[in-house]
């Protein structure tokens, strides 16, 4: 045998034993690694605004992460683990399901995705089940009714010792809706609107109310934390098996505003919960999705996805979002 003839065959059976020895995780390591990439660009793109990700396969146990290790402004995604924290307080029998909650005209809170407690109340006090209230803020984001809650098991700080617990570290909720609302609108402190504000000093207040926001640490969540949020849930080490799926069915009724859900195809579901800030001169603090789509086959896929400072018109987020519902769900796709 020529050298050159040896030299061929020696190749050959490396590039077979190289071949052999691509494991089925390896080969997994190429769509991973692509998704990874076209998510940083998408990052990139969405610049001056900053975009966190985290997307975890629960079937082959990877995690893609961008920019999530920074805590974001949750708004509206703060529910999802506050209904998580009511639910395992009727696995613990302390509250029920069909437990009526007082409501009074002053602690109606404006905002829902669509029009629920605020805008049908009537009196100056109205009473609601646990359930309609589970319903109201978490399918609807209705502002009176998540913090009717939070009120009811005894506060923000509950729901996280309850984050806690489980071992969630990177998620914090501190306060209600209308306590929110009061330091965009910068009274957080016992100021009052004057009753003849110029819009000139409206602005004003609002730009400080704004900014407070943006630095303050409260309220945030990582992306990471609020993927391990949802893999404990859906994997049933949060609640009982009834309050798994009741909060899953909830997530699933959330169907308004479109986000994640416009970029995924056909014939999957979809459990999420998502989170929004008001615009300001052409900034948007929050607009956030997080959830857990899953194919016909069971196969489960996580995404939390976070966008703070954006400078982006609603369009263009919304695209963006899809955009990223639709890498995820391609690079996922159930076999």
């Amino acid at each position: 045998m020529s050298n050159r003839t040896r030299a061929f065959v020696c190749n050959a059976l490396n590039l077979c034993i190289a071949l052999f020895l691509v494991t089925p995780a390896m080969a997994a390591k190429a769509p991973e690694a692509g998704l990874q990439q076209t998510l940083a660009q998408l990052a990139d793109k969405a610049r001056p605004g900053v975009l966190g990700i985290t997307v975890v396969d629960v079937d082959a146990h990877t995690r893609i992460r961008i920019n999530a290790d920074r805590a974001y402004p949750m708004m509206s995604v703060f529910k999802a683990p506050v209904a998580a924290a009511v639910l395992a307080q009727v696995d613990a029998g302390r509250i029920s399901l069909k437990q009526e909650v007082t409501i009074t005209r002053a602690e109606v809170v404006d905002g829902a995705a669509v029009p629920s407690i605020g805008a049908h109340f009537s009196g100056e006090r109205m009473r609601f089940t646990v359930d309609q209230l589970l319903t109201a803020a978490v399918s609807e984001s209705d502002n009176t009714a998540v913090d009717a809650l939070m009120r009811f098991i005894g506060g923000p700080h509950v729901v996280t010792q309850f984050l806690r617990r489980h071992g969630i570290n990177g998620m914090r909720v501190d306060r209600g809706e209308g306590d929110i609302s009061r330091v965009l609108e910068d009274t957080a402190n016992g100021q009052t609107i004057p009753a003849h504000e110029t819009d000139e000093a409206a602005l004003a207040r609002q730009r400080r109310g704004y900014r407070a926001y943006l630095a303050d640490p409260r309220d945030r969540s990582t992306p990471d934390a609020a993927a391990d949020l949802l893999a404990k849930l859906w994997s049933g080490q949060l609640l009982s098996a009834n309050s798994t799926r009741r909060l899953l069915d909830l997530m699933y009724g959330q169907t308004i505003p479109v986000r994640l859900r416009a970029g995924l195809p056909t014939g999957v579901r979809f459990a999420d919960k998502c989170g929004t800030s008001y615009s300001l001169e052409g900034q948007t603090a929050a607009y956030n999705d997080i959830g857990i789509i899953t194919w016909p086959n069971g196969h489960a896929v996580i995404v939390a996805a976070f966008l703070t400072g954006s400078k982006a018109d609603k369009k263009s987020r919304d695209a963006l979002f899809a955009e990223i519902g639709k890498d995820v769900s391609d690079t996922s796709a159930a076999p």
